[in-house]
């Protein structure tokens, strides 16, 4: 499967997969939000983390081993450690919908969750009770099938190498008729970008203009400086989704491949000061097709290429914001459409 015959789903996001809905909350005083993946049913779900600081709640359950056959929803937030509690806010959503795993006459929504840093991003961080659970709960009211990219949900706050970081997603159809999307909250030490120049990393992946339609640099440009952020204050954290049927071991497999997407848009990824994760999930609407994983696969890394350049591409500028956003820095280019 190549980039030119690669077939966006109708609205080229991560819910052009039968099932699911996103929600986008963010407070732009705090600079930092929470983004929600809900699912119509319980969804199959697997994770795997690469970075070497990671922030999750329940990332055990997923283990294929584990007891729990499926998740209600899951939650990527700003906010560092503070931010897992906005998965506490979706619970309580879920609660009030019956939703849940049953125990007995009792039901347990199930919703893993992962963070990213954003505590120094420019924002307003002096509150006492921490914001998060009202925006895990707003942003669950909010989930539908369109939902906004760049400067939103989880990438509020979000930075990269140079740049503001940001949401993304993309979708695409696979020729067995199996839908794969990827959502990614971009918020890495490494750039998503060539050197000091507008092109992305992920270009080759590019699926018509929608990160800008420049292309690969014509030639290697030098890579700038990385002022490191210390440990912990950085990560990308995603999930890949598909409509195919997957047990958890399948799904785990489906997150793992995802990876390569990461370490294609962003260079260096999976640092030791980052904490990247990828869950995946599957709302099984469809049999996967016999070898059919290799292509699911690869589907998954080429959505998280697309995801993670196109939520740098489509961020925005804020006032307090202490890097310059893509379309600002390379509005010559065409800024974010």
């Amino acid at each position: 499967m190549s980039a030119d015959t690669i077939v966006p789903g109708p609205r080229n996001l991560i819910t052009d997969v039968a099932g699911l809905s996103v929600g986008n909350a963010a407070d732009a005083r705090l600079k930092s939000g929470v983004t929600v993946l809900l699912g119509d049913a319980p969804m199959v779900a697997g994770v795997h983390v690469m970075g070497g600081a990671p922030g999750t709640r329940e990332t055990d359950l997923l283990a294929p081993d584990k007891m729990v056959p499926a998740v209600d929803a899951l939650v990527l937030s700003g906010g560092s450690a503070f931010g897992l509690d906005a998965a506490g806010g979706v619970v309580s959503e879920l609660r009030t919908l019956g939703r849940g795993f049953a125990v007995g006459d009792a039901r347990v929504p199930i919703v893993p969750a992962a963070i990213l840093f954003d505590l120094l991003n420019g924002g307003d961080k002096a509150w006492t009770d921490t914001p998060y659970p009202a925006l895990g709960r707003a942003a669950m009211q909010a989930a539908d099938l369109d939902f906004a990219l760049g400067t939103c949900g989880a990438g509020a706050g979000a930075t990269v190498a140079g740049l503001k970081g940001g949401l993304g997603s993309a979708s695409l159809r696979l020729p067995s008729g199996i839908t794969v999307g990827a959502l990614v909250a971009v918020n890495a030490v490494g750039g998503v970008t060539m050197g000091a120049g507008p092109h992305f990393w992920a270009a080759p992946f590019e699926v018509g203009a929608e990160f800008g339609g420049l292309g690969p640099a014509r030639e290697q440009l030098p890579m700038t400086p990385f002022q490191v952020k210390r440990l912990g204050e950085a990560t990308t954290i995603g999930i890949v989704a598909t409509d195919a049927t997957l047990d958890k071991a399948q799904a785990t497999r489906f997150a793992t491949a995802a990876h390569d997407g990461l370490a294609r848009a962003i260079v260096p990824a999976h640092t030791p000061h980052d904490g990247d994760l990828v869950f995946g999930v599957a709302t099984g609407l469809h049999p996967l097709p016999e070898r059919g994983a290799l292509a699911l696969g690869h589907a998954a890394a080429l959505c998280t290429s697309r995801a993670i350049a196109r939520a740098v591409y489509l961020a925005h500028p804020e006032p307090g914001d202490l890097l310059p956003c893509w379309s600002t820095r390379f509005g010559s280019h065409g800024g974010a459409q």
